[in-house]
Parts: C-alpha cells; structure tokens; sequence
C-alpha cells in the first residue's frame, strides 16, 4: 500500500481526521500500526466505526452490569457489519461524589463532545445511567453532530425486606427518616442498608435516573422500549444488542441529532415528565439539551406542557411501584399510547419513523391495576411537575407536586434561613423552628456550589419524633428525584443574585402551587436596603469549579456553559 498516495483526510472509517504530524501519509502510517498491534487488519480498516462511550466504573456501583451491557452492543454493531470501538467517559455516580454530580455534568459534555469529535469514528453509542451520566453524554453528543443513541444502564429489581417490597432510593430517604425519629432502630437500619440495592443498576424508583431513561426515548435518542428493562435483565442486553444494529443504520441515513430532535420532542418530553410523576432534575437537563440543539425552550413552556397532565404511572415516590413494574406494563411505548391525545406524534424517532408511526405497534390498552394507570384513573388528582414564579422566584422554581402533601401546597409561614448546606446541618436542631416554618436554604445555585441535592432539608429530630413528616422547604439547589415532600427548588435567580438572598428570618413567605406563585411579603423599600448588604461568591477550590462559576447559566437556562 502506498500511504502517500491516499487521500488526506477519509470522511468515514478508521483513518478520518488524521492526527496532526504534517504528514498525512504518516497520520495513516502509524495509526495502521498501532491497529495491527490491537489485531485489526485492512478488512477491518475497510469498514464504518462505531465509537462506543461507557462509564464503567467501580465508583458507580449501579453501572455493574455494564461490561455485559458493552458486549452486547459491540455484538449489535458487529453484526450490522462495522467495528465496534470502545472508550470510557467520566463516570458521575451520584453517591460517589463531592459536592454533586451536577458539579461535573457540564464537564462530561465536553469530554464527550471532544471525544467523538477527535477519534474517528462514524456514529457513536453511548452508555450510561447514574446520575448525570445520560444527560452529560448527551449533551456532548448533540454538539458533536455525529450519529448517536444512549443505551441506559436499566434499573436494578425491586427488592424484599421483611416482607414488605423496597427499593433505592425513595425507600433509602423513607428508612432514614424513621431512624431520625428514632421509629426504626440502628440494628434496623444496618439491616435494611444491605436489602435496598439488590441488584446491578439504577434506582428502581422514578428518580432521576429512571425520569432521564424514559425522557431520552421520548426524545428519539434512544430505540423504543428501551427505558425500563431491567439491569441484569436479558430485555436490557438485547436493547444493547438492537441499539448496535440500529446504530449503522442510522449512520447510512445521515440520521443526526439535529434530525431527530425538534421542538415538538421536548414539549413531548415535558408532557411525559408530568404523566410519570418525574424528577425535577429533568427539567434542567431538558433545558440544556434544547440549548445544545439550538431550540428555543423555556421554563415556562415546560410548565404548560406538564400542566394539568394526569400522573399514569404509578412508581415511587409519586406512587407505590417500581420501574420493573412499568416494564411488564409495557413501558415507555404503551405509556406514550396512553397519553397519545397529548402528545405531538409527528415527532421523530431514533427510528427514522414519526412517534405515531411507532405506536402503530402498541396494541391494547394496560390492565389495571398496574404500574400504567388509565387516564381517567390516575394515580393522583395532583400534577406532578409546577413551575412557579412570583417575587422570590422571578424567573421561575419548580415543584414535584405529585409528590407533596397536599396540604401543604397553598401555605404562608414565617421563613427559617439557612445560609449554606454547612449553617443548616450546624443549626437544623437548634434553631425556632415549628412546623409552619418555610424553611429556606440558600447559597446552593449553580453558581455558588453547583447546585447539590439539598434542597430536600430534613425535618428537624424533635418535630419528626412528634409526628411530623413533611414541611415547606425551599431551595435554590436541587432534590433528589428519589425524594419527595412538598419541596420548591431551582428557584431562580439563585440566592447569591436574587431576591432569595435577601430573605431573612420572620419573613413571611407564601406558597400557591394552584396559582403558580411563590411570594416573600417584604416590601420594596426593606429589600433595596437589604440588597447593599449582599455578599459576593465565595471563591471556588478547583480550576474546573472557578472555570465552571464563571460561565454557568441559571437553572432556567440549564445550568450549561454559555456559548458562545
């Protein structure tokens, strides 16, 4: 073969974008050589590359059954007749990490993004799942421009424990807060710690984790039918198996991001967040993949198409299920039959074909009782997403309303601030708190401290011991899709900006989830005074942080970098 008289530069295979020696002939050269010592002859070279992007890592303990997952994709792609290449991305498990995963979801976009765009390769799938994993990979797979699907690690199996069904991690949250008002002992709760986590892969419940798996395949990123199948599950290594087939496919159909997703894809997304009772974190990552589609979608427009949607699945923590439940109910695609008379069916899919041209597949209605509720009986008369706005959140908050005590929903009482995740744990016991106290913790936006999954503050020992299970908090961090209470968060501009860094104790806040508003009673005088007081960020420990504080948009925007 003479290397010098090939092309400079392939738009397909194994030789595209030639490594920058300033010599073609060589870029070809040398990387023919390093494929020799891997095994890869010219009849591989030949063929169209599949870059495959994990995140295995002992540090995402729910990914386990990853390797398996990868196998089975690079069988897929394989079969259809191109080279499967892996390679790792950063691996954000929630548990794992120091503030947030959220810290770093921003990072693993670029990384992702760097990573298609230099190797060579023709598509790309992605593999991930805890916690900002999907959206991070994603996010980097849209500015990138190639090809992709996400396969997504699947929840793990619900779990038994002392006959009574659990599973991570709204169960996690309900366990320890009964250990709180010491209604379950330490012996107990050692017990339970070993029972709620049984299997390989994500929580079971509708986190966030399980929100982003059905989200994606309601945006056409990933195959139909591919958001619930369990981990260990032999359902999930035939979606690997199916993805790696497809995935050619779409290379010879030209078929990119940028075709598939439309607006008309994300109102369908914010639909289904309302009907599945979703993590609000969904909101957020909604906001940054539109932007990194270049669609324009606001915070309001994902609150009309949620408004009023009835919650149909019935999985915790807005029901009682688990995400197993909903796979044997027929998942994603009977889900969206369901609520087809919501939904824009001209939307594209990964398929190639419209979402109504897909469902044409879906046959029958769901039994019920199940995890899939009819319309006309819904899980709750609650919604489950709202957005709010008022004096204490200009420019928009969210609420998990399915997941609230309804009580609580149209509320006033006098706030209790926490400046900061540190004041609150140092304070929480002691300070004058009763339980028509908001509670308000601050200093947690993205900005300020990458907005780490506080927001869901704990009820005080003595007045959960008294009986007290939930309290409006209010936050311009995040919560945990997992958890659940009548909880604000996201609220924007965040504190250490906005009027939410004004607040103080006494002040009386209302609360209005049918009216959309969230209000402090301080007038405009007492607040300007207050304004000249603010104090600025506090500097950031690390370049990445510094780097990220800088450049990071508010919550209604994603939370993304701005570009450009």
């Amino acid at each position: 073969m003479r290397w010098e008289q090939l092309p400079e530069a392939e738009n397909s295979g194994v030789f595209q974008g030639p490594t920058s020696y300033g010599d073609p002939g060589f870029s070809r050269f040398v990387r023919s050589a390093f494929l020799a010592a891997a095994g890869y002859d010219e009849q591989d070279t030949s063929r169209p590359i599949i870059g495959i992007g994990h995140s295995i890592s002992d540090f995402s303990p729910c990914h386990r059954e990853m390797p398996a997952l990868l196998d089975a994709v690079k069988r897929g792609v394989a079969e259809a007749g191109a080279v499967p290449m892996a390679f790792p991305t950063m691996s954000l498990g929630e548990v794992f990490l120091n503030p947030t995963s959220m810290m770093f979801r921003n990072l693993l976009s670029l990384e992702a993004e760097e990573l298609i765009r230099a190797q060579p390769m023709d598509a790309v799938v992605l593999l991930g799942g805890c916690d900002k994993t999907v959206p991070g990979q994603l996010m980097g797979a849209i500015s990138a421009g190639r090809p992709a699907l996400e396969v997504v690690a699947g929840p793990m199996i619900a779990a038994n424990w002392r006959g009574e069904r659990i599973g991570a991690c709204t169960d996690c949250r309900r366990m320890w807060a009964g250990h709180r008002a010491e209604q379950i002992g330490e012996a107990e709760i050692a017990e339970v710690s070993t029972a709620l986590a049984p299997t390989g892969g994500t929580c079971m419940v509708m986190g966030t984790a399980s929100t982003m798996a059905v989200v994606v395949e309601v945006l056409g990123l990933a195959i139909p039918g591919s958001a619930t199948a369990p981990a260990p599950s032999g359902d999930r290594l035939r979606v690997g198996v199916r993805s790696g087939r497809r995935i050619l496919e779409m290379v010879e159909e030209g078929l990119t991001p940028d075709r598939v997703l439309s607006k008309a894809s994300f109102l369908n997304a914010a639909t289904v967040l309302g009907a599945i009772g979703g993590s609000t974190n969904a909101v957020i990552h909604l906001l940054a993949l539109a932007g990194r589609a270049g669609i324009d979608l606001s915070l309001t427009e994902i609150g009309d198409a949620s408004a009023g949607v009835p919650v149909v699945v019935d999985c915790r923590p807005a029901g009682t299920g688990f995400l197993d439940d909903l796979h044997n109910a027929g998942g994603v695609p009977a889900l969206l039959s369901e609520i087809s008379s919501r939904l824009d069916l001209d939307a594209r899919t990964a398929m190639g074909t419209t979402l109504g041209e897909s469902l044409e597949e879906v046959s029958g209605a769901p039994v019920w009782p199940s995890a899939l509720r009819p319309v006309g009986r819904p899980v709750t008369s609650q919604e489950g997403l709202v957005v709010l706005k008022g004096s204490l959140a200009p420019e928009g908050a969210v609420i998990k309303a399915g997941a609230a005590t309804p009580q609580l929903l149209q509320h006033r009482g006098r706030a209790v601030v926490f400046n900061g995740t540190e004041d609150m744990q140092s304070r929480l016991e002691t300070a004058d708190i009763e339980p028509d106290s908001v509670l308000i913790l601050r200093g947690c936006g993205p900005a300020s401290a990458g907005m780490p999954e506080a927001g869901a503050i704990p009820i005080p020992k003595r007045l959960a011991a008294a009986g007290v299970t939930d309290m409006v908090r209010i936050s311009d961090g995040r919560m945990s899709g997992t958890a659940f209470g009548t909880v604000v968060l996201h609220v924007t501009p965040e504190s250490a900006i906005g009027p939410l860094g004004l607040v103080e104790d006494g002040d009386l806040v209302v609360l209005d989830v049918p009216a959309r508003r969230l209000d402090v009673l301080v007038d405009e005088e007492t607040l300007a005074k207050r304004e000249a007081t603010r104090h600025a960020l506090p500097p950031q420990p690390t370049r990445w942080r510094r780097l990220q504080a800088e450049a990071i948009t508010q919550a209604d925007l994603g939370a993304d970098l701005r570009w450009p």
